[in-house]
């Protein structure tokens, strides 16, 4: 590898950072209203703890929904608002195909863009659910009481949705249906913004969660104001994520919040939690829990929020990604390009390597072969995988995140991972047979497969490009990392390793991100594998990890000297790996004890 085309190729790349400065700029909230808020928190409290005593079990399809739903239509009709239902089924992970309901309540204003108060009333029927979410709901019903009889700017929209603490159903149905809000509105009707309340009775600090389930972001003047009204009514500054976990946000979106699938399709939105970005667990959710002065100060900001946004000429409006740095933010446009300038040293390295080892006539088809070989195992673990989902082995439903409580997310079926690893490993040995090393490779061999492996991982890049340009940050160590094997390749056996290891901390990211910020631990392994099973990640995404996967088998079978090329016509058995592993297999069992134990393994040792 060249090191002067590689350096060079950073001067774009350095450029690109440098200009970063002009993307910079600070958000201007909306004015805040002149008037103080009349929200009561402790009459919010004890509607909460009404819903959570009378019913405890609000599970989505259950009798406790159906009374629930009634009872929250009731508490609004009694406002004089008008109600209207939005009935739908969802497949939820473990329990199947049940029916859900939104309730909706209108409060009219002169305008036909609507602004959106929102929080889902059911829960897993683990607990009563006072925090999580009957605190919420007592916040929408104590809002709607408030505004009942005030003339408004806008139309206010209040939504009890279902099916929130499986993945926010309820509020992906009332995004993804935008007829029917204009059907209950008028056909000019539009949602201008969405606050979304969940989990407001609790003890922790006040917080914004703004995370979509695409790359994108709220409108900032949206997510300022939310911020300045909680401060007027709490004295703090909220939390919020910091810059470097907004930019792994924006890599894997993904909330376990109602905000979320409302940001991913162009409307802004946002949810005040006294949780973190995790709800709370539902083990001993009881009503005697609730901390009914923290639910009247986020229910004082969501009001001054409803009225900033109410008063204002013109609401805040749209989505676009951003990265928000204390009171100033980073435009994602910037970012983007960022990122993707920083592809440019590896990929300018990798041709100039190409175009050296097609001047010493190093062949490369080998090296291709054997990360074709390595890619087929993945992709037939990947396939596997897919069909014990299909058999119901694994949790399967609604593309939707999984409540990290739930029994999907926390029974893992060991009978199916034991089988999978084992078809895996049957699948490895298949391919084995023409990765086993049959003479010790030459130098030109390592560099054959080193280019091959370079080339896929650039393959993979490209794809994650594609799709999501700030997903790139997983895939950058390794492009940089593992470009650096050859020039190490003679260095001890720790220094290899190291270049080696340090290639996989983008996906590292991730595990850290579920580890840490939603308290999983090592469960985040195992939850990683629902959010796929379900479909939440997308299959071009699932694709290039199952390459990258190859790649990385394939790199560290250079580092650690496993490595041999595809071996050439001449050099293979008559027989292909499927038909010979299926002749060992028969022989082994014909082969009585003693002259299996004899024989077996001979030609592994040394």
């Amino acid at each position: 590898m060249s090191g002067r085309i590689y350096r060079a190729a950073w001067l774009p790349a350095i450029a690109t950072l440098l200009a970063l400065a002009f993307t910079v700029g600070e958000p201007e909230p909306l004015p805040q209203p002149t008037l103080d808020a009349s929200f009561d928190g402790r009459t919010a409290a004890r509607i909460a703890s009404d819903l959570a005593a009378r019913d405890p079990n609000r599970t989505p399809g259950t009798a406790g929904a159906a009374s629930a739903a009634t009872w929250v239509e009731e508490q609004f009709a009694a406002y004089g608002l008008r109600t209207h239902r939005q009935t739908f089924s969802a497949d939820i992970p473990e329990l199947g195909t049940r029916p859900l309901v939104n309730v909706l309540a209108i409060a009219p204003g002169r305008s036909p863009e609507a602004i959106v108060v929102m929080a889902h009333r059911d829960n897993l029927g683990i607990s009563p659910g006072a925090n999580d979410n009957a605190s919420g709901t007592g916040a929408l019903i104590e809002l709607a009481r408030n505004v009942a009889s005030t003339t408004l700017a806008h139309t206010l929209v209040f939504v009890s949705t279902d099916g929130g603490a499986y993945g926010s159903l309820g509020a992906e149905k009332l995004a993804d249906d935008p007829e029917f809000v204009r059907s209950l509105l008028g056909g000019g009707a539009s949602v201008a913004a969405v606050v979304n309340l969940d989990s407001v009775a609790g003890d922790g600090r006040p917080r914004l969660i703004i995370t979509g389930e695409s790359a994108r972001s709220p409108a900032r003047a949206l997510v300022a104001t939310a911020r300045t009204s909680v401060e007027k009514e709490t004295g703090a500054a909220p939390g919020e994520p910091n810059a470097f976990a907004q930019l792994v946000d924006l890599g894997f979106p993904f909330s376990l919040y109602g905000q979320a699938p409302f940001v991913a399709r162009g409307i802004p939105a946002v949810t005040l939690s006294a949780a973190g970005v995790r709800p709370p667990p539902p083990q001993g959710d009881v009503p005697d829990q609730l901390n009914a002065r923290r639910l009247g100060n986020l229910g004082r900001s969501t009001q001054d929020l409803l009225s900033a946004l109410d008063q204002a000429p013109e609401t805040a409006s749209g989505t676009a990604a951003y990265v928000t740095v204390g009171m100033r933010f980073v435009r994602g446009w910037g970012i983007e390009l960022a990122l993707l300038a920083l592809m440019l040293p590896p990929l300018a390295a990798t041709v100039d390597l190409f175009a050296r080892l097609r001047r010493r006539h190093i062949p490369l088809l080998p090296g291709l072969r054997s990360l074709r070989s390595r890619l087929f195992v993945w992709l037939w673990l990947g396939a596997v995988f897919g069909l014990f989902t299909l058999a119901g082995a694994f949790p399967s439903g609604a593309s939707a995140p999984v409540n990290p409580d739930s029994a999907a997310a926390t029974d893992q079926p060991f009978l199916a991972l034991i089988g999978l690893a084992v078809l895996g490993a049957l699948g490895w040995l298949v391919a084995r047979a023409r990765l086993a090393p049959p003479r010790p490779p030459t130098a030109q061999d390592g560099l054959g497969g080193h280019l091959a492996a370079l080339l896929g991982l650039a393959v993979v890049a490209l794809v994650v490009a594609a799709a999501n340009p700030f997903a790139l940050l997983f895939v950058l160590p390794s492009l940089h990392a593992w470009l650096w094997l050859p020039q190490v390749r003679d260095r001890p056996l720790p220094t290899r390793a190291v270049v080696f290891v340090a290639g996989f901390a983008g996906p590292f990211l991730v595990f850290v991100s579920f580890a840490s910020r939603y308290d999983m631990g090592f469960g985040a392994l195992w939850y990683s594998t629902t959010l796929v099973s379900v479909g939440y990640v997308s299959l071009p995404l699932v694709l290039a990890a199952l390459g990258w996967c190859a790649v990385a088998g394939q790199t560290g079978a250079l580092a650690f000297g496993r490595y041999a090329p595809y071996p050439a016509p001449g050099e293979r058995p008559a027989r292909g790996p499927i038909r010979s592993t299926i002749r060992r297999i028969v022989l082994a069992r014909r082969r009585p004890p003693s002259d299996s134990w004899s024989h077996a393994g001979l030609d592994e040792l040394p």
